[in-house]
């Protein structure tokens, strides 16, 4: 097995959960929704929730891989004039704060315009602990995540039910941190039963890398969190908790509303 050797936050977070016999909840907010100045308070209030790492999703105008609700959460941001080089900002407010592990979720069209090496620099700067880059081709990958890695910054890749082995394997040697796997093919969104293939995928990875795994697309119940919970060293839930950011955007105690429905989803994180 090729793994990429990481000492970053995030492989420190999986860590220390292996140890204490857990495994990790991973939440994702679309950074500058449903306002650049709400986002520290709802990642305080995550991390308060249970929540181990947070993915800080970079708006963007075309996110093709989300669902309905992720794709008015980037609208609703980009309306509120929110940026890369903001949402870099929101990062360094948060480190005032907070150590949670950050990874930073992004299209390759904002980092791309941004510059790899410049990003590479001010991420790691700013506090970002990892990059995940949706859209890019692993094939493509390997200069990308050199440069990102050059400054110290995890480099984590999706694994899909329908990649062939030799792009899992290529995911294996070119991911650090962790590896998402999503649980199912098509976009992110709440779904009502956790899919078979999520099972298989996990398995197949297990046999490729000693990184850990992490399930996401689709897990949106506590039920599914102890399900995803049995099989992944992580469950990435990212729908439903824009889903309530949207429906309570305008709630002057928005981030005391988040705390109190995450903590119900990372319960049963805490009870294994």
């Amino acid at each position: 097995m090729s793994t990429v050797q990481s000492a970053s936050r995030i492989s420190g977070l999986f860590e220390r959960c292996r140890a204490d016999g857990r495994k990790a909840f991973i939440a994702y907010i679309t950074a500058g929704d449903p306002s650049p100045a709400h986002t520290t308070r709802l990642v305080l209030a995550l991390e308060r929730a249970g929540v181990d790492l947070i993915e800080v999703g970079v708006p963007f105008s075309d996110p093709i891989a989300d669902g309905p609700v992720i794709q008015r959460a980037s609208d609703r941001a980009l309306r509120a004039g929110t940026n890369l080089a903001q949402v870099l900002n929101i990062v360094r407010e948060i480190r005032g704060d907070s150590q949670i592990p950050l990874l930073l979720f992004s299209y390759m069209n904002p980092l791309l315009r941004h510059g790899f090496e410049r990003l590479g620099a001010e991420a790691a700067d700013a506090g970002v602990d990892g990059v995940l880059l949706t859209d890019l081709s692993i094939e493509e990958g390997q200069e990308p995540a050199a440069k990102l890695r050059a400054h110290g910054l995890d480099t984590v890749f999706l694994a899909a039910p329908t990649s062939t082995e030799r792009r899992l394997r290529l995911i294996a040697e070119r991911s650090s941190g962790f590896i998402y796997l999503v649980s199912r093919t098509g976009v992110t969104g709440e779904q009502q039963s956790l899919a078979s293939s999520a099972r298989t995928l996990t398995q197949k990875m297990r046999e490729l890398t000693d990184l850990p795994l992490a399930i996401g697309f689709g897990v949106s119940t506590p039920d599914q969190v102890a399900e995803v919970a049995q099989l992944a060293d992580g469950v990435v839930i990212g729908s439903a908790i824009v889903r309530f950011i949207e429906g309570n955007a305008e709630a002057p105690d928005l981030p005391e509303r988040l705390e109190k429905f995450v903590s119900e989803l990372t319960a049963p994180l805490r009870r294994s």
